[in-house]
């Protein structure tokens, strides 16, 4: 209940960033209600969603899949093609991108949970690289290739169009952050979940004991798709359009990357994750074009002129230090 309340102030706070005057020297280039500093924690509040769905299956059910990215494109992609061929305003499109992704999933999830371990991931990877495909070749002149789509605007509800309106997107990435969490905790508190983290500690005795383990690992990845396909619809917002790049190989490994980062099998640690790595690849791009950076010796310089080496060096050294991620520090913190 103290970690409920804790994550209840959390959410207060956040919602109040659009009318913060202030900022976080080092973290942001201008105060926290800024538009530039907003789309960033929208992205990050984005991610941090997606983490989390990704928890569900990863960190509580156990079963590694290389192709979480599928679902959040379908999401994106989805919602916009809905809106722009078909005329549906947003709001439904989303409803209609969601419901399309749930049957995708159940068909996908029966496949690829006909396998275990490495196959399980490769198959999911597998699915996830034909979509991605897909888009780049368009082969039916309407997913549009590696430029992408741009945002059917005429369909999206006023308060989420223009700069000056940010703040609106800014606290629906917000809200589907707290809708994810209360959905998977939920879930990954009743019956079921308990379930899934039998599962993943040892499942044929699950098996031993009447249940059956495919039934419920298939919920999991349906629901957890479920989830993914909605933070894909909030993107959409957020970035403005659709692009190649959700699709990809190694977007999955950046979920993966994110609850890891945070903290496997705990939703706040999954969430904090996707928020840092959100928040770090954008403000680290910056940080790579900076004067100070230009100015160091050759052999320094081009390795931190990369953002993904930057992140790839902090994440092998939480590796090292803090293999629980992020959230184990702060564990260890409180309990000290």
């Amino acid at each position: 209940m103290k970690r409920l309340v804790v994550l209840a102030v959390v959410a207060v706070v956040l919602s109040a960033a659009p009318f913060m005057p202030f900022g976080i020297p080092g973290l942001f280039t201008g105060p926290i209600q800024s538009a530039g500093t907003l789309q960033v924690l929208a992205v990050g509040l984005v991610l941090a969603g997606l983490a989390m769905s990704y928890d569900v299956i990863f960190g509580y059910t156990g079963l590694l899949s290389f192709g979480h990215a599928l679902p959040f494109a379908l999401g994106v992609y989805g919602t916009n093609l809905l809106m722009e061929h078909l005329g549906i305003q947003y709001p439904l499109a989303v409803v209609a991108a969601v419901i399309g992704n749930l049957a995708v999933a159940a068909i996908l999830g029966a496949v690829a949970l006909r396998t275990a371990g490495v196959a399980f991931a490769m198959v999911t990877l597998a699915f996830a690289e034909a979509f991605a495909l897909l888009v780049l070749t368009d082969p039916f002149r309407f997913l549009g290739g590696e430029e992408g789509l741009t945002l059917a605007s005429d369909y999206v509800p006023d308060i989420f169009r223009g700069v000056v309106n940010l703040r609106y997107i800014y606290w629906l990435a917000l809200l589907f952050a707290v809708f994810v969490f209360v959905v998977a905790w939920r879930l990954v508190s009743s019956k079921a979940g308990r379930v899934f983290a039998a599962i993943r500690e040892n499942e044929p005795r699950v098996e031993m004991l009447g249940l059956r383990p495919f039934q419920f690992k298939l919920a999991s990845f349906v629901i957890s798709s479920g989830l993914a396909a909605l933070g894909g619809s909030v993107y959409l917002l957020v970035v403005r359009g659709a692009n190649a790049g959700t699709t990809s190989a190694e977007f999955t490994l950046s979920i993966l990357v994110m609850v890891v980062l945070g903290g496997a099998g705990k939703l706040w640690g999954a969430a904090l994750g996707g928020l840092v790595y959100g928040i770090l690849s954008l403000r680290l791009s910056s940080l790579a074009n900076s004067d100070a950076i230009a100015g160091l010796p050759q052999w320094l310089s081009g390795p931190l002129s990369e953002p993904l080496f930057i992140l790839g060096a902090l994440f092998v050294l939480l590796m090292l230090f803090a293999p629980g991620g992020i959230s184990s520090i702060i564990t260890r913190t409180r309990s000290a």
